[in-house]
């Protein structure tokens, strides 16, 4: 019995659903980053998916390229005590993060999946 056939999805798409990379319906998350066993809908193994540290590198990039900036600018513009940069750019880094560790990871993921990267086995 062959295995039934699941077309090619966009990495992006399911990765900013979070859903399975193989079929775009089931859930790829159990709570806020953990990786489902299994996917509930088609069955994939997600055992072994590891994201390492990409997405981390991704928000750093990202928020770092933004934030600063913006910041910078910020300074320039109002000259507002360091307290009010200390309140403003902790709340929008770590509301950045949270928004998007989940999404990163499951697009890194998606990526993998899509281009067959081997996995290894953990502490490798």
């Amino acid at each position: 019995m062959s295995e039934p056939y699941y077309p090619p999805l966009s990495p992006l798409s399911t990765g900013l659903s979070c859903t399975c990379p193989r079929c775009g319906k089931g859930s790829l998350f159990e709570g806020f980053l953990k990786v489902r066993d299994a996917c509930p809908n088609c069955g994939l193994d997600l055992k072994n998916e590891d994201s390492g540290d990409g997405p981390a590198v991704f928000i750093i990039f990202v928020l770092g390229g933004t934030i600063v900036p913006l910041a910078l600018w910020i300074e320039t513009l109002f000259e507002p005590p360091l307290w009010v940069h200390a309140v403003l750019w902790s709340a929008a880094v770590l509301g950045g993060t949270v928004a998007l560790l989940r999404p990163l990871k499951a697009y890194t993921i998606a990526l993998q999946f899509k281009h067959k990267t081997p996995h290894r086995p953990p502490g490798t």
